[in-house]
């Protein structure tokens, strides 16, 4: 999407930014959130907790220009912590700013599955795509591979392994509380 120019000042010339999304360059301007221009750019992203950073289907990999965006936030690290993000270049989209241009994003490929029954609908197919699974965003069957009872019992274990770690953290939230 290719923002049109409307007459400027030299200030609001400097918000246009470009930003490549997928190897694509785009434009956006200087202070959106990173993952409305995503949207807007038609990348396929979910935002399952509503931009809140509580769960993973926004998030991007930052290939270059991680310095252009905000610093993350105390929520989004501890979410990429709870569901095991690991990379360095991770990132919520959600959380993140725009600041400057010369950010290079890739989106992780794949469909989010949306129950236990769609995926287990899907058992002896060969997966089109990657799945992820719809809250933390691992990836439950790579692209080309068949879709196996496996692959159901993955999900379930993520579901588990989410569950309790969302227990252990309202459990401390609660006792600093007290």
């Amino acid at each position: 999407m290719i923002l049109s120019e409307p007459t400027t000042t030299m200030k609001d010339a400097d918000a246009i930014l470009t930003l490549e999304i997928d190897g694509e360059i785009k434009q956006t301007r200087k202070g959106t959130r990173l993952l409305s221009a995503l949207l807007a750019n038609h990348a396929k992203l979910l935002k399952a907790c509503g931009g809140q950073g509580r769960c993973a289907t926004c998030h991007v990999f930052i290939n270059k220009g991680m310095e252009n965006l905000t610093p993350p936030t105390d929520q989004e690290l501890m979410t990429l912590s709870i569901m095991k993000i690991t990379q360095e270049n991770a990132r919520l989209s959600c959380q993140c700013m725009i600041l400057g241009s010369g950010i290079s994003v890739t989106v992780p490929k794949g469909k989010y599955v949306g129950t236990e029954a769609e995926l287990e609908a899907l058992i002896g197919q060969r997966a089109e795509q990657a799945l992820f699974h719809p809250i933390t965003g691992e990836v439950l069957v790579d692209a080309g591979k068949l879709i196996l009872r496996s692959a159901l019992q993955k999900l379930q274990t993520v579901n588990q392994e989410f569950d309790t770690a969302m227990r252990s953290l309202v459990t401390r939230k609660f006792m600093k509380e007290k």
